[in-house]
């Protein structure tokens, strides 16, 4: 075995996936304070936020699908007792990320407020999102920096160093949010340009701690993670080949999820803020899924890189039991008090029935989700992106189709429209388990 692989106990795992879902359940307290904060200052502003978020979101889970690929790559290495070409893969990595983080600025802040105004039915929540969009598209360029180093430290298993990072990010945002919004001693108020620029300057504080972290490290030397990127093309060959499927992946899904919060604000104003008010909780319940999802595509790459497919199975339920433990730990209120949770997100009495309604809804659908993650993310693990892009395309595809159908054929009220979630997840869960049982998927060589 190499001595670079992972042991396959529940404390290993537990040690991967821990300061992940720490650093995701951080990551959720701050959308919670986001629209907690902005709630309080405007409910126009609070749903500008929601739906430009999930815009520049879009773009930046392309970033993320292709530092997954960076990651599964360097596991793969790993597992294969190849260590000495993760810094290779990662200026690889860095030099992707700045292309398309380069792209994705000038679309976002050239094309997309003009496209929100005119698909909008509400004018002062679409001019809102474009002045969200135009201060936060400038974090992209923090955030390819710090995929890179994610990509590095989940590989290995480090995941401690992306949760310190998680927390200045964290705390960084949260305070300048309160600075920004409401404007505070010599901070002037900005409203919804507060709140995105809080966020860019808490993101470009989190980059800044993991290059200085990874300066002053070890790992720098040892796998020579700032050497030149000539002779690099082959790695780059790897990481786009692997990490393009991905990146559409992560189009594909948040795409899908803002044209559904689109036609929603269509349908009414109340409905959006009903909607939004789940969307801010409903990160809450990814925090365990998202751990899990990380530390899975690590473990299946690192042991399939060693060949030892026979663990695969093993490492499968180990780690749906300990994401469905975690979920009902993480979650358990959006089924015994959502009236409470709602309220944090936003006050007004008005939206609290129906908001909490809808989230004790749709938590049965978070829990298939939980269970069936894990094949889908061993599909990405396993190297087979291609595949899973396929299953991410047929399930958004039959997702979409639902969703026009329920909303703009069958007119459905905003409870019932959310039914949706259960097609998309158990679509894909079907669809990745099918695949995991019918085809040759454990050898494949990247």
């Amino acid at each position: 075995m190499s001595n670079n692989l992972l042991p396959l106990s529940y404390r290993s795992i537990l040690g991967v996936a821990l300061p992940m879902m720490v650093s995701g359940f951080i990551q959720s307290i701050v959308l919670i304070t986001d629209s907690a904060f902005i709630s309080r200052y405007s409910i126009a502003g609070f749903d500008a936020v929601g739906n430009a978020g999930l815009a520049y979101i879009t773009f930046f889970m392309m970033l993320l699908g292709m530092s997954d690929g960076a990651q599964i790559l360097m596991a793969r290495r790993i597992g294969e007792s190849r260590s000495d070409q993760l810094g290779r893969i990662l200026n690889a990595t860095w030099l992707t990320l700045g292309v398309l983080a380069l792209l994705f600025f000038a679309i976002l802040t050239l094309y997309i407020p003009s496209w929100i105004s005119a698909y909008s039915r509400n004018h002062e929540v679409a001019s809102l999102q474009g002045e969200y969009i135009q201060h936060r598209s400038f974090a992209l360029f923090f955030s390819m920096i710090t995929l890179g180093f994610q990509a590095f430290y989940l590989a290995r298993g480090k995941s401690w160093v992306v949760l310190i990072a998680a927390v200045l990010t964290a705390s960084t945002n949260i305070i300048f949010d309160y600075l920004l919004i409401f404007g505070v001693g010599v901070f002037p108020e900005m409203g919804v340009a507060g709140a995105a620029t809080a966020s860019s300057i808490a993101d470009g504080v989190g980059m800044v701690f993991l290059l200085c972290f990874t300066l002053l490290s070890s790992e720098n030397k040892a796998y020579h993670l700032f050497s030149s990127i000539k002779g690099i093309w082959i790695e780059l060959k790897e990481l786009i080949s692997l990490g393009t499927p991905l990146l559409v992946q992560g189009f594909s899904s948040l795409f899908t999820w803002t044209l559904f919060f689109t036609w929603i604000e269509q349908m009414g104003k109340y409905e959006l803020t009903v909607s939004q008010n789940i969307r801010s909780i409903y990160f809450l319940a990814f925090v365990p899924i998202w751990g899990f999802a990380g530390t899975t595509k690590t473990y299946i790459s690192q042991y399939i890189g060693a060949a030892k497919q026979e663990e695969l199975p093993r490492i499968q339920r180990r780690i749906q039991w300990l994401t469905l433990l975690f979920m009902m730990f993480s979650f358990h209120g959006a089924i015994f008090y959502p009236e409470t949770m709602i309220s944090l997100i936003n006050p007004h009495e008005e939206y609290l029935k129906e908001s909490s309604s809808i989230l004790r809804l749709v938590t049965g659908s978070i829990l298939l989700y939980a269970m069936v993650s894990v094949y889908f993310q061993t599909i990405h693990g396993s190297g087979n992106t291609l595949a899973s892009m396929t299953i991410e395309f047929i399930s958004v595809g039959i997702y979409t189709c639902s969703v026009y159908l329920f909303i703009k054929v069958w007119s459905f009220d905003i409870y019932h429209v959310w039914t949706v979630e259960y097609i998309y997840f158990g679509t894909m869960g079907l669809l990745s388990y099918l695949y995991l049982k019918l085809f040759s998927w454990n050898n494949k060589r990247i």
